[in-house]
C-alpha cells in the first residue's frame, strides 16, 4: 500500500494513504449495507456538485446513521490515514464537499442522520440531527409555533450541518445574524473519532474558549457536524412585503436606512434585483411576471415582520415607501395584498440564481463590502468587467442589507460558453481585486471550499493564516479532514 502525498498548497505536507479492500470491509460492517455505497452510479451524485465546476471519485460513500457510526468510521480512517470529505445536501457552490480526481477519498454523508432530537419551547431550542434538511428544521419549528429564521433557495434539500459548516447566509442576516448566530450548541465527531457533546442550550456560558464557532465556518475541515442546538424565535403574526423600483443602488441604500429607522429593527429582509434579473426570470420561469408596470434600473425586495397583528406594519410599509417617494428614490412600489402576490416577489427573486444558466455561462461571485460601500462597488466592479470584456451581462443582486452581494457575470449574447467561462480567473482577479481595496471579502456566504482556497492568502494577513493553519494541524495533525479544501 503506497502512501499519497499531498500538499495542502499553503499549509502542510500529509501523508494520505489508499483504502485498502480490508479497510472497505471495517468500514461496511460500522455502516452496515445501507449505509455503504460503492457502485458508480450509485455514488454519481455525490462526486459532483449543482454548478458541476467540480466533479470528484472516491473510493466509498459512507452514510452512517448516528454519530456512533461517525465516530467508529472516523476512528477506522484516522488509523488507516484515509481522507474523508464530509458532504451534507451537496448544495454548495464552491466545491468544499466534492472528492478530488484521485477515487482514493471517502466522502462521509450526513443523509440517514435526519432526525429531530428534541424540542424546548420554553428555552426557545430545537435540537436536530446535522442530516435534517432545512426545509425540515423550518417545519418542526413552524409546528411548535416558532421561527427558525435561516432561509436559502435550496432550503428543500441543504441540511443543517452544511449550514453550520459553512456558516450560511440567507435573505434574513439582517435581522436575525449568519447560520453561527442562530446556534446554542454542537455535537462534533473530531478526526480521531473523538466525540464532543456541545449539546447546550445555554444562551450564556463563559467557561472558557468558545469551541462551537471552530467548526462553524469549518468547512469539515476540523470536525464533523453530527448534531446541533438551533435558536427558536417567536413565530411573527404580522408580515408586511413589498417590491419597489429604484433609480440605482445609492438610492436603494438610502431607502433602508428610511426603512430600518421606521420599522425600529423590524426589516427582516431587504434584497437588491437588477432589472436584467427581471427580465431573465420573466424569460424563463413559467408563470413570471413583471411586477410592476413600468420597467427600472434597479428594484429592492423589503419584508418587515413582527409578532403581533398589532404592530401597525402596514402603516409602516407605506411610510417608508412615501418617504422614498418623496425623496426621489422611490419611483413606483407594489405592496402585496395576498400571499399569493407575495409569493410571486419572492419567486422572482428565489428565481435569480438558477435562471442564469439559460442564459449560458455564468461566472459567479459572493462578495461583501461595506452597506456604505455597495453603490461604488456595483458601479466600480460593472465599469472595470465591462472594459475587460465588452458585452459582459452583470447581473449583480442579493442581501444589500447586509453587504453581501452576489455580483454575477453572464455571458455576452451569442458568445461561446466555454470560452467565457475560461475567463473565470480574469474575472475573479478584477472584482475580487476591487472587493479588498474597498475592504471587503471574497467569499460572504458560500465559503472557500476549493474555488477560493488560493486566494485567502491575498486576502487574510499572515497572522490570520498562520492561526488557521495552527488550528487545523491541532485539530487534524493527519490531514484526513477534507484535504485540499480552506486552507
Amino acid at each position: 500500500m503506497d502512501p499519497g502525498f499531498r500538499r495542502d498548497d499553503i499549509c502542510f505536507f500529509v501523508q494520505i494513504m489508499k483504502p485498502t479492500p480490508e479497510t472497505l470491509q471495517r468500514l461496511k460492517a460500522i455502516v452496515g449495507d445501507k449505509g455503504f455505497v460503492v457502485g458508480e452510479a450509485d455514488m454519481a451524485p455525490h462526486l459532483v456538485e449543482r454548478r458541476e465546476l467540480y466533479r470528484g471519485k472516491a473510493a466509498a460513500v459512507l452514510k452512517p446513521a448516528s454519530v456512533e457510526e461517525v465516530s467508529a468510521a472516523m476512528k477506522v480512517a484516522h488509523e488507516a490515514g484515509l481522507a474523508v470529505v464530509p458532504q451534507g445536501g451537496n448544495t454548495g457552490l464552491v466545491g468544499g464537499q466534492v472528492p478530488d480526481g484521485s477515487g482514493e477519498e471517502i466522502v462521509l454523508s450526513l443523509a440517514r442522520m435526519n432526525r429531530v432530537r428534541a424540542i424546548d419551547t420554553e428555552n426557545n431550542t430545537l435540537t436536530v440531527d446535522a442530516g435534517v434538511t432545512l426545509a425540515a428544521a423550518q417545519e418542526a419549528a413552524r409546528e411548535a409555533d416558532r421561527l427558525f429564521p435561516l432561509s436559502l433557495a435550496s432550503e428543500g434539500s441543504c441540511q443543517i450541518g452544511g449550514n453550520l459548516a459553512t456558516n450560511a447566509g440567507g435573505t434574513q442576516v439582517l435581522r436575525y445574524g449568519n447560520a453561527r448566530d442562530l446556534v446554542l450548541g454542537l455535537e462534533v465527531v473530531l478526526a480521531n473519532g473523538d466525540v464532543w457533546n456541545g449539546l447546550t442550550g445555554l444562551r450564556k456560558d463563559n467557561t472558557g474558549y468558545d469551541l462551537r464557532h471552530l467548526f462553524m465556518g469549518s468547512e469539515g475541515t476540523l470536525g464533523i457536524i453530527t448534531g446541533a442546538v438551533l435558536k427558536l424565535f417567536p413565530r411573527p403574526q404580522s408580515v408586511e412585503t413589498a417590491f419597489a423600483a429604484v433609480p440605482d443602488v445609492e438610492a436603494a441604500v438610502k431607502l433602508l436606512r428610511i426603512a430600518d429607522g421606521l420599522a425600529g429593527g423590524q426589516v427582516s429582509t431587504f434584497e437588491l434585483v437588477p432589472r436584467i434579473g427581471v427580465e431573465f426570470v420573466v424569460a424563463h420561469v413559467e408563470g413570471a411576471s413583471d411586477p410592476l408596470p413600468d420597467p427600472s434600473p434597479w428594484y429592492v425586495l423589503i419584508e418587515m415582520t413582527a409578532g403581533t397583528k398589532a404592530a401597525g406594519l402596514p402603516e409602516t410599509m407605506e411610510a417608508a415607501l412615501a418617504e422614498g417617494l418623496e425623496q426621489g428614490l422611490v419611483s413606483d412600489a407594489a405592496i402585496a395584498q395576498s400571499e399569493a402576490q407575495r409569493a410571486d416577489f419572492w419567486r422572482l427573486r428565489e428565481s435569480l440564481s438558477d435562471v442564469q444558466r439559460e442564459e449560458g455561462g455564468s461566472i459567479k461571485h459572493d462578495v461583501s463590502v461595506p452597506v456604505s460601500r455597495m453603490a461604488d462597488f456595483i458601479a466600480t466592479a460593472t465599469s472595470a468587467v465591462s472594459a475587460r470584456l465588452p458585452g459582459v451581462r452583470p447581473v449583480p443582486f442579493g442581501h444589500i442589507g447586509d453587504g453581501n452581494v452576489h455580483f454575477n457575470l453572464s455571458q455576452p449574447v451569442g458568445a461561446d460558453k466555454a470560452a467565457f467561462l475560461a475567463r473565470w480567473d480574469e474575472m475573479n482577479a478584477i472584482v475580487h481585486g476591487i472587493v479588498r481595496e474597498m475592504g471587503g471579502s471574497i467569499s460572504a456566504e458560500h465559503g472557500v471550499g476549493q474555488l477560493k482556497r488560493d486566494e485567502i492568502a491575498a486576502t487574510k494577513s499572515p497572522v490570520e493564516m498562520a492561526m488557521m493553519r495552527a488550528l487545523k494541524q491541532a485539530l487534524d495533525p493527519k490531514g484526513v479532514l477534507n484535504p485540499g479544501k480552506v486552507v
